[in-house]
């Protein structure tokens, strides 16, 4: 590979995407992901868990049921389908979980009968038991209780990260990070939305903890914004966009290391407890890390730092800099400085070769006066 091919540059830092300069195909494909978010969020809403809309829940050891059989038991018992069953854990702990809408007490009676019949669960003695069936009412206060106290959480952590961006950095930033935030909320729960996974208290704990990582990576890009543009007013050879964009390839790989990383152990937990262990609570939990990893490393790059810009060349003297020192360009015919060079050297000069600004030297030919 050439010193100066692409993977090369977009390992290094300099230069081998052209973010900032090309910020509106970015926000056209922002937009398209936020409107297929909105609409599913729209016309597909969501499925919300039994914690929030309220309901019974059915436990029995599984032993040897698969959830298709307790499904039909169910089915044919009540003569009306379950909202969910699952089967939590593995081996001889395994549970099988159904969950329904609120029953009363004759239904919860008959439907205990019919799964006693089918499955024979084992009580504690180790002999079939109907007592080994538990049945329990949820309500949906709770589930209420718990989003009124997620949104209270995160109205205050978006006070106190607007507060803080605006002291360390600058008020601009912290406007672009709350929209990267906003587009990493709302794209999340427009894949919970499209996947039709069920929504849970664990969601909402999700939800809340992939707003730091989105944080995280925004902040870091925009401390390498703040270090390459200081000073930048005072010069004529690049833009605040040129020097933001190159903050952003300083900091890709950075970015792209990290989310993997932070993928790693997300994609373990959605093998060995959902898959290998049956642990299917935890699949909630694991699907909104697993996507606001993504969505956060996304927006921290292609839409916060653009934003940004967009923002401050809007008026200010960024605007008033960006314009004079695209007039000094066009009126020498310059071109954009391309992203990640440095102030050119001046070239030596080459051996026997006048340097410039010397006269001429030499002898004079004979026959001149």
């Amino acid at each position: 590979m050439s010193k100066n091919g692409f993977f090369n540059r977009l390992y290094t830092g300099t230069g081998a995407i052209d973010v900032v300069g090309k910020r509106r195909m970015w926000y056209v494909i922002t937009a398209v992901i936020v409107l297929i978010s909105l609409a599913s969020i729209l016309i597909r809403g969501f499925n919300f868990g039994i914690d929030f809309e309220g309901g019974s829940r059915i436990q029995f050891p599984a032993g040897t049921a698969t959830t298709e059989q307790a499904e039909q038991v169910y089915s044919q018992a009540l003569g009306m389908d379950p909202v969910s069953v699952q089967t939590v854990g593995n081996g001889a702990n395994a549970t099988m979980l159904i969950r329904s809408e609120a029953l009363d007490q004759a239904q919860v009676e008959k439907v205990n009968a019919a799964l006693f019949a089918k499955f024979q669960p084992v009580g504690k003695d180790g002999q079939p038991s109907l007592a080994a069936i538990s049945t329990s009412d949820v309500s949906e206060t709770w589930g209420e209780q718990i989003t009124d106290k997620a949104l209270i959480a995160l109205a205050v952590f978006l006070v106190l990260v607007t507060v803080y961006i605006a002291i360390r950095y600058e008020f601009h930033m912290a406007l672009a990070a709350l929209a990267a935030l906003a587009f990493d909320l709302l794209v999340t729960a427009g894949a919970y939305s499209l996947v039709g996974f069920e929504v849970t208290p664990a969601t909402v704990i999700g939800m809340l903890t992939i707003l730091g990582f989105s944080l995280y990576d925004s902040v870091v890009v925009f401390d390498k914004v703040e270090e390459n543009t200081r000073g930048v007013l005072h010069t004529t050879r690049r833009t605040y966009a040129e020097q933001a964009n190159l903050a952003v390839n300083q900091t890709l790989m950075r970015s792209i290391n990290t989310a993997i990383i932070g993928m790693l152990p997300i994609i373990g937990l959605m093998v060995v407890a959902v898959w290998m262990l049956g642990v299917g609570t935890l699949k909630d939990l694991a699907l909104v890390q697993l996507v606001g990893l993504l969505v956060g490393s996304y927006s921290s790059i292609f839409f916060a730092t653009p934003l940004l810009v967009s923002i401050k060349e809007r008026w200010g003297p960024v605007a008033a800099h960006t314009k004079k020192v695209l007039a000094r360009r066009a009126t020498r015919g310059q071109e954009r400085v391309p992203v990640g060079a440095g102030a050119a050297p001046a070239a030596r000069p080459q051996a026997g070769a006048p340097r410039p600004g010397a006269r001429p030297s030499g002898k004079r030919h004979k026959g001149r006066n």
